[in-house]
């Protein structure tokens, strides 16, 4: 299998991330808990808070053309650092019953503040390796994610934005790219392959419709995603 190339950035990898708060019963039975996470970090230059709103709206509606929903799940607005309770939180729900981007983005900025951060939510589908259970094969599956998409003000928890973009995308566990519990025939690479060619075309959507100058695809571990998959793939020869 000939595998996409990984995008690049002109930045090194941030730190590890700051945890946000449990998802307070946000609906999170499809999220895994997370082996490795996965990230995206878009920064923009001389970004003005004013025009923050615009950047989300230019990520969020990028998500229905690369294989997730084109409504938004739910919306929080943190003050000052993650320690702190959100000033802001609505549940609008999945599907039909989400609310367009741009709405969540103008109800959660009504609180517009260079300290505060804006988490919203998104449903983004992937092929998920289910593996074997009593009476039952293991299989591959898909399978809806509840991704977060956090926009940070300048002054949110210390200036956060410098190691993790203005806006940064919290793709969860990195399984679907890497699944270690499969094994690595010839459909479940193709599974692997769909779920990469996925990531990398939200990734180049996300950076050129949202006008990004720099971006970074990291994990919690440090460790290169492209490295990882060349590791994983050569097991099978």
């Amino acid at each position: 299998m000939a595998s996409p190339a990984l995008p690049t950035s002109q930045r090194s990898s941030p730190g590890k991330v700051n945890k946000c708060a449990s998802e307070q019963g946000l609906g999170t039975s499809k999220i895994k808990e997370m082996s490795d996470a996965l990230y995206l970090s878009l920064w923009y230059p001389n970004l003005r808070i004013a025009t923050l709103g615009d950047k989300l709206a230019a990520v969020l509606a990028a998500f229905a053309a690369h294989g997730g929903e084109p409504r938004v799940y739910a919306a929080t607005v943190w003050p000052i650092d993650w320690s702190e309770a959100p000033a802001f939180q609505r549940v609008y729900g999945h599907g039909e019953r989400g609310i367009e981007p741009r709405s969540a983005i103008e109800e959660a900025l009504e609180l517009l503040h260079d300290d505060y951060a804006y988490e919203f939510q998104i449903g983004w589908n992937l092929w998920e390796f289910e593996p074997a259970t009593a009476g039952l094969d293991g299989r591959w599956t898909r399978q809806p994610r509840l991704v977060r998409v956090t926009a940070f003000g300048p002054l949110f928890d210390n200036g956060v934005y410098e190691a993790e973009g203005h806006i940064r995308i919290d793709f969860g566990n990195d399984a679907a790219f890497l699944d270690e519990d499969a094994e690595l025939d010839t459909q479940a690479a193709r599974h692997v392959e769909e779920n990469v060619r996925q990531l990398v075309d939200l990734t180049n959507a996300v950076e050129k419709d949202s006008g990004a100058t720099a971006r970074l695809l990291w994990s919690e571990m440090g460790e290169s995603l492209a490295q990882r998959l060349a590791a994983r793939l050569a097991k099978r020869n």
